[in-house]
């Protein structure tokens, strides 16, 4: 985004500064002008696919898994859904209580009723009878550890058009590494690209990336796997963009199995599941 950042016509004030965004006199600084840049850097992202379903179906729903202050939950609703007609929604799903006050407390003092808060964990979202069977749009930024893999399951659950993934660590398929080295380096060279500790760790990451991108295509989704540059000063960026097509990937399907036992990692077969019939 080139020149000068400034505040769009329509945004609430009052939000910004609870984002830190203005400062507490409607002010901005050098640092604010930075949060709004990745403000909108992300909305760029994001604002395409709630706009092509807003013009299919009429209306939006979203659910935004691991929501924390809901920052992203609002950001969207102040850009783009408090103009909307109809019953378009954001359901914020978090799991501590004091969180989950705050931001029902804000969303009725900025006058945004069509957003809710679940105080629910991710994997517990998917029975809850306060989200619709269905929905269209699910994100997840930086939801710890297997909440991001939850989101994937309730993604695929409600047969989301989008899925929004912004991944953080997850020491699942690490620890599984971990357990298997000493087999892994007895067979040949491969284990050697986890011997060490740290590589242990940063390799883990990333394939455990790999099989979220192609546990999705297994599902039918297509990917956009990208960096999302500057966001929180996050070192992970990376960002994965999947939109439903009409059927299951069986390619993808069979290098998942390939890889998940290729690395010695069949144990987690129930994580990174695929259809039943492709």
């Amino acid at each position: 985004m080139s020149g000068p950042v400034e505040i769009r016509p329509g945004q609430s004030l009052e939000l910004l500064k609870e984002l830190h965004i203005l400062t507490r006199d409607g002010k901005l600084n050098q640092d604010s002008r930075r949060k709004l840049k990745q403000v909108y850097h992300l909305y760029q992202f994001i604002e395409p696919l709630l706009a092509e379903v807003m013009k299919e179906r009429g209306t939006v729903r979203l659910v935004d898994h691991g929501a924390g202050k809901s920052y992203l939950g609002f950001i969207l609703y102040d850009l783009f859904f408090k103009s909307l007609p109809g019953d378009s929604h954001i359901y914020g799903v978090e799991a501590r209580d004091e969180l989950v006050e705050k931001s029902r407390e804000l969303a009725i003092r900025l006058g945004f009723p069509g957003m809710s808060f679940i105080n629910r964990t991710v994997a517990e979202a998917a029975t809850a009878d306060e989200i619709p069977a269905a929905v269209d749009v699910v994100t997840a930024l930086h939801a710890c550890d297997t909440a991001t893999d939850d989101a994937i399951r309730f993604a695929l659950q409600k047969k989301a058009q989008f899925i929004v993934l912004v991944p953080c660590c997850q020491a699942e398929v690490a620890a599984a590494l971990r357990r298997h080295k000493a087999g892994a380096l007895a067979k040949g060279a491969l284990g050697e690209l986890w011997r060490h500790p740290i590589h242990t760790r940063e390799f883990g990451s990333h394939v455990t990336n790999v099989l979220r991108c192609l546990q999705l295509e297994a599902h039918g989704y297509r990917l956009n796997v990208t960096e999302l540059v500057g966001w929180e000063h996050s070192l992970k960026n990376e960002l994965i963009i999947a939109r439903r097509g009409a059927q299951g990937n069986r390619q993808a399907a069979a290098r998942l199995a390939e890889i998940l036992d290729l690395l010695g990692l069949t144990e987690l077969q129930q994580r990174f599941f695929i259809p039943d019939r492709l």
